[in-house]
Order: structure tokens, then sequence, then C-alpha cells
């Protein structure tokens, strides 16, 4: 088996150091990154062969990951404004552990849309709170 370059992405260094020693141990060349953001320019590398992301990185999911990348290339997009929404709702009510009344509040907008958009973004939450 040849070597391979890959990047592991971990804002946790005892997690990182674990995702890593194996990957060294077979041979392999590993380079980290604590945050999305920081492994943009290493994202673009053409000899970065694979890409291991510790799941619980802040922010860390396919826009973050998408917005690392067009960062460090310097030809960010706009994102949709309904995404921003959509993500910015999910994570009000993910904070008021799915009350949507209080989510409401913070958000600024009367429950009815703040109901209207969990419907048009199709959010879904685990165990939300149905007041």
């Amino acid at each position: 088996m040849s070597m391979l370059q890959i990047l592991v992405v971990s804002s946790d260094d005892a997690r990182a150091r674990d995702l890593s020693h194996p990957l060294r141990e077979a041979g392999h060349q590993v380079e980290t990154a604590r945050e999305p953001i920081a492994a943009g320019p290493q994202l673009l590398d053409p000899g970065l062969d694979a890409v291991v992301v510790d799941l619980t990185v802040p922010g860390l999911d396919r826009e973050g990951l998408g917005q690392a990348l067009a960062l460090s290339t310097g030809s960010a997009l706009p994102e949709p404004l309904e995404a921003v929404e959509r993500r910015h709702i999910l994570a009000t009510l993910a904070f008021t552990g799915g009350n949507k009344r209080r989510a409401a509040s913070l958000l600024g907008i009367a429950r009815s849309t703040l109901i209207q958009k969990v419907r048009r973004y199709e959010i879904r939450l685990p165990d939300l709170e149905s007041d």
C-alpha cells in the first residue's frame, strides 16, 4: 500500500492525536487542522488523498466546510439568505430546547411566523416541545 496524504480536522487535540496515530503508524503522512477555516488551504492541496473529520467540531457541517473552501480560494459566493435563515432558526430552536415561543422571542419574530418558517424549511429537531 502506498503512503497517503491525510488531513485530520478536529478541534480537540486529544481526539486529533487518537485519529492521527494509527494513520501515521500505517505509514501515512498526516496533517491536522483545528477548525474548518484553517483547513481550507490544506483541502485544496492537489496531493491530499483523504480527509478525516471529527463531526463534533463546532460549526462543521457541509456548509461550514464549503465556506472554508471558498474562503481559502478567495472566491466565496454569498450564501443564499434562506440557507442562513434556516441554519439560524435551527440553532435557535436547539438553544431553546425546541421551545418555539422562546425561540421566536429570541429571533424577534412572531411565533406563527416561526412556525411557518419551520414548515417551509422542513426543520425537524428530535424531542421538540409542542408549545
